[in-house]
């Protein structure tokens, strides 16, 4: 509510028909500090409005006859081959083979000699040494990460405090706004009263 005749509301959102009307009202608020002030937080509004992010809306739910629910041309070849013995026979049987051949191929080292190699406790050092880096490297950054989530978190509160005290700002000047229309309104009907009575 402001002091124009037109509520300033319908002008911003240019519901007011009569171009007459909007011209009463541009004329007003270039002399009105008050309405001025209004007029620019409802920009203000508009702005943080218009700031936030669009989402779609679900065009619709997905049903179990859908395409999306088959099962892929792989799932239906590999879900065909374990349930015939025969393919899967023949697998096993190959597998067997390739193994068997690359066993004869390639063997394995012989043992080092006891007592060649490094002690268990030069061994045993050297592992819980890398044990120890990994840990401190995966704890650095786990603590980063960490920082930069809260600075992230910190600055959408800012951002949604903000918006807040804005938001109520224009509402608590809106009411007092109202509240003194009412009161200026009160005024003028009682003291029309009041001149009624005085002049019978």
């Amino acid at each position: 509510m402001s002091c124009s005749p037109f509520d300033l509301r319908d002008y911003f959102l240019q519901e007011l028909a009569d171009p007459e009307e909007r011209r009463q009202v541009e004329a007003h608020v270039r002399v009105c500090q008050t309405c001025r002030e209004e007029l620019g937080r409802l920009r203000l509004t508009e702005t943080a409005l218009f700031s936030l992010r669009d989402e779609e809306i679900p065009q619709r739910i997905a049903f179990v006859s859908d395409k999306v629910f088959e099962p892929s041309p792989l799932r239906r070849w590999l879900a065909g081959f374990w349930g015939s013995a025969a393919r899967l026979g023949f697998a096993s049987a190959a597998m067997l083979s390739v193994a068997l051949i690359v066993f004869a191929t390639t063997r394995p080292a012989p043992a080092p000699a006891p007592g060649a190699g490094p002690s268990a406790a030069a061994i045993e050092q050297r592992v819980q040494a890398a044990a120890d880096q990994a840990a401190r490297a995966i704890e650095a950054r786990y603590a980063k990460k960490t920082e930069q989530l809260v600075k992230a978190i910190e600055e959408r509160d800012q951002k949604e405090r903000r918006l807040m005290m804005a938001s109520y700002e224009m509402q608590s000047n809106y009411q007092q706004n109202k509240i003194a229309s009412l009161q200026m309104e009160n005024r003028t009907i009682s003291n029309s009263a009041m001149l009624s009575k005085d002049g019978q």
